[in-house]
């Protein structure tokens, strides 16, 4: 039986670096796009609702590649947010939580579970409902890094610096998961000699980067046009992101003036596109997507539409309660436990998180009904109310946390726990 170490124990060096990396950039980021999402929707709901409606529909670029401003948002803007998802994936592999097997099985499960559970759940829904649609299951499997992230940072800094990595790393395993099932759940047709051209210019892309050329006048035309034939393939543009941030390299060169905590590529494109994405990209994506004239009619119509109650259902409800029991299970099941200091209403509160759907979410919901269509509006107003109906993680009095179980393992020899758990402690505040 696969025997694992301690859930939620101490992490690697490289999991503690993208933490503290992840945390000082994506509060700020959670905000902005917050703060995006809410002036596109009191704009249109505004006396001037018809300049944000003929903004978003002016057509920019040549003829041959003409795109409104909102969808130049959704494919164009949110490819630099999938790229620095693919910097964070790629760090996570090589020098993170998932680069050895008995630390990333636990967020690889409880991401699946977190997926797995609100897509059934939507599925119940939709398919016992006359008027359901099954099209829209994946809308409510993935996770807001921005949001979560950003939320946690604020309250919940009582929780263990374990607890925090493993929402970090559930994330952007969710947001590979997410990918996966944009790639091929919602492609329609493929021009694979476009496919062909974009795959060897991500090749052209990481080559160059072997080479150490990092020139941003040769590499950023290089992934613009990787960008446009990964777009005129017909699978999703943002795809073209992902593949190029992972082909960055994540481990410095070596050298012998090589400084021993010298950055790798990884790390320094990291730092320098984070802002992009968190400050401009992603709130510029919010503030068209979530542009929604709400009346009391629509209201009405997301309530009773089993689309926007399955996908409430699966945020609220399917999110933690896969997140959690997956955790449950592979507990059980190789007999680990739980780090000390760590208590089983701790990652409740954590799974809690992982139901704030947003970005992903839209861009799957305008890909599953058609961007501005009735459904794609509640798709917006329901992951709207799950932000807004978001609990604080902050870690419970002990006498509160009774209801939860401490351990889910028969007892076991006082030898057989790791000496290397690490107590509850707060995070360093970032420089």
């Amino acid at each position: 039986m696969l025997r694992l170490p301690p859930v939620f124990d101490r992490l690697t060096p490289g999991g503690e670096r993208n933490l503290a990396d992840t945390l000082r950039g994506e509060s700020a980021g959670g905000v902005l796009l917050l703060l995006g999402a809410a002036i596109g929707l009191v704009w249109a709901n505004s006396p001037w609702a018809p300049a944000y409606e003929a903004l978003a529909d002016t057509h920019l670029g040549p003829s041959w590649f003409d795109l409104s401003v909102a969808h130049w948002a959704s494919d164009g803007l949110l490819a630099i947010f999938f790229f620095v998802v693919g910097l964070e994936l790629k760090r996570e592999i090589v020098v993170g939580e998932l680069r050895h097997t008995r630390t990333a099985v636990v967020p690889v499960v409880g991401a699946v579970g977190g997926m797995v559970v609100p897509a059934l759940l939507y599925l119940a829904v939709n398919l016992i409902a006359p008027d359901g649609d099954h099209s829209g299951w994946a809308v409510p499997t993935a996770t807001d890094i921005a949001f979560a992230v950003a939320v946690l940072g604020l309250v919940g800094r009582g929780l263990p610096t374990a607890l925090r990595a493993f929402l970090l790393t559930l994330a952007v395993v969710d947001d590979l998961l997410a990918i996966i099932v944009i790639a091929v759940g919602f492609t329609d047709h493929v021009a694979l000699l476009w496919l062909a051209a974009s795959l060897a210019l991500v090749a052209v892309f990481a080559v160059l980067l072997r080479r150490g050329v990092t020139a941003p006048w040769i590499l950023v035309p290089l992934a613009v046009v990787a960008w446009g034939c990964m777009y005129a393939s017909g699978v999703h543009a943002t795809i073209a992101g992902v593949l190029l941030g992972l082909v960055v390299p994540a481990v410095a060169r070596p050298g012998a003036d090589a400084a021993p905590d010298a950055e790798s590529l990884a790390e320094r494109f990291e730092h320098r596109w984070r802002p992009v994405s968190a400050g401009f990209a992603v709130p510029v994506f919010a503030l068209f997507s979530a542009g929604v004239a709400i009346d009391a009619g629509l209201i009405g119509e997301a309530a009773a539409d089993p689309v926007a109650q399955g996908i409430v259902l699966g945020l609220v409800v399917g999110k933690p309660l896969g997140i959690v029991g997956a955790t449950w299970l592979l507990c059980r099941l190789t007999r680990a436990s739980l780090a000390r200091g760590v208590r089983w209403g701790d990652v409740g509160a954590i799974a809690t998180l992982g139901g704030i759907g947003f970005t992903v979410s839209l861009l799957v919901g305008a890909l599953a009904f058609g961007e501005g269509s009735t459904r794609d509006d509640h798709v917006i107003l329901a992951g709207a109310r799950r932000i807004g109906d978001r609990r604080a993680p902050g870690r419970r009095p002990a006498a509160s946390a009774s209801a939860a179980p401490r351990d889910v393992t028969p007892a076991r020899p006082q030898s057989a726990v790791s000496t290397d758990a690490a107590p509850s402690r707060r995070m360093r505040r970032s420089r």
